[in-house]
């Protein structure tokens, strides 16, 4: 490593960081050193839907700052098309050199939200995870899956190192597999309403909201829950037996696409993160999304040795961006 190298690898540095979904945008400072953990500071969440653009929001968070960071890196919900941002959950279009210009920054990175989550992964404090499958060893093993259901479905792996330590993935967006009569039943109502139907179409917070009048629909009932907080409050009270029962549907196809995406990929580890599987852990735990992710045949066995950790902490993606960063100024130096 030459001198100039080594200085950077040891020398702190302060930017922005956001992480940015379909509902909230959580941006803070972080301090950043190569070799430890990034410091997170003064942490706001937006809501997207009140504000004209991401460049609002990072300009509003940029106005509270006495001297504000030159850089930002936003891990956001999306695939970078060039300059444009491609997604579907977003209240506004996105374009980098736009965003970059009108909330005053002089450098600008956006990445995928769950890229970014996969990069927080070897940060992650042993309190935090919670076992849904596998021994209680907490170490990581690498290639590790990142999934989660947030407003949409996002996915990544993460490996121990090299040049490309993480590998984004858009696989809320491949085909929704039914492995039920049930399922088969509500993917062909689904099937009516979209030529394509996702897996985020019924995996995501939106999806619950798909999954829950097709179940009103087969069992003869009229849907009483209009939003995904409802019905989730619904489930849990239990006096609703379809609102039950749309947990736990959704909790066992959940099971299903991370045991296909475990086998596909050779997964020796799988974290669940995003804000749905903390609100519905209680139908996680059951052994329905278990007994899916298992149900792979002769990968059973292989499946039943792959720890299953679900990640209690809110600003993976924040965490991240910041990660990403020294990262990416290392291969740089």
């Amino acid at each position: 490593m030459s001198p100039i190298a080594a200085h950077r690898d040891t020398e702190k540095e302060t930017l922005i960081v956001a992480d940015v979904g379909g509902t909230f945008a959580r941006v803070a400072l972080a301090t950043v050193r190569a070799g430890t953990a990034p410091t997170l500071h003064g942490l706001r969440r937006y809501a997207c839907a009140d504000h004209v653009s991401l460049a609002a929001i990072l300009a509003d968070f940029v106005s509270t700052l006495p001297a504000p960071p030159a850089a930002a890196v936003v891990a956001i919900a999306g695939l970078l098309d060039g300059d444009h941002l491609v997604n579907t959950n977003l209240p506004w279009p996105v374009s980098v050199a736009r965003t970059r210009q009108d909330s005053g920054l002089a450098s600008l990175a956006l990445i995928n939200d769950f890229e970014a989550v996969a990069y927080a992964i070897p940060h992650v404090a042993p309190d935090t995870l919670v076992a849904l499958n596998g021994d209680a060893d907490v170490t990581p093993r690498w290639p590790a899956l990142v999934l989660g259901p947030g407003t949409g479905l996002g996915a990544a792996l993460r490996f121990e190192g090299g040049e490309r330590p993480v590998l984004a993935s858009e696989a809320g967006h491949a085909a929704l597999t039914a492995c039920n009569a049930l399922e088969l039943d509500v993917l062909s109502r689904l099937l009516q309403r979209w030529e394509h139907v996702d897996n985020e179409r019924v995996l995501s917070g939106g999806g619950l909201m798909n999954l829950y009048p097709c179940l009103c629909d087969i069992r003869g009932v009229t849907p009483r829950w209009t939003s995904t907080e409802a019905l989730i409050a619904a489930a849990h009270e239990g006096g609703d037996p379809v609102a039950v029962e749309t947990l736990d549907v959704f909790c066992a196809w959940l099971g299903s696409l991370a045991g296909d995406l475990a086998t596909t990929f050779g997964a020796r580890s799988v974290y669940l993160a995003g804000g749905i599987s903390t609100r519905v852990d209680r139908f996680l735990r059951d052994g329905r999304f278990r007994e899916r992710f298992l149900a792979k045949g002769v990968m059973r066995d292989v499946l039943r040795q792959v720890p299953i950790w679900r990640v209690d902490h809110g600003e993976l993606g924040v965490l991240g961006a910041a990660v990403w960063h020294v990262e990416h100024r290392r291969s740089a130096a």
